[in-house]
């Protein structure tokens, strides 16, 4: 499965970079395959490791944050891996064709 999830702390001022950093960290530091990009962070892999994954993120920022909104998106698809670069790949390939 595919989770893209963003994790905002509220409460703690206007600069967010460093707390949702605590977040991709943890996120890196899984070993799932994951990109981060501008809006959520997305990460690959089975149900339970991946909403774990989530979870912990959460929680990193939690313990900095009093308060923490959750944004998370999921592409249940059992059998298939490699969809994190497969559906970009997907996409680039129909713009090179025009």
């Amino acid at each position: 499965m595919l989770v893209a999830f963003s994790v905002t702390p509220l409460g703690t001022g206007e600069d967010v970079g460093e707390l949702v950093a605590e977040a991709v960290r943890v996120v890196r530091a899984s070993g799932l395959p994951n990109r981060t990009d501008a809006m959520f962070t997305t990460i690959e892999g089975e149900w339970d490791e991946v909403m774990a994954v989530v979870k912990a993120a959460t929680d990193a920022v939690a313990a900095r944050a009093p308060r923490v909104s959750l944004v998370v998106k999921a592409d249940v698809r059992p059998g298939v891996t490699g969809a994190l670069d497969g559906k970009v790949a997907s996409v680039e390939r129909y713009l090179s064709d025009s």
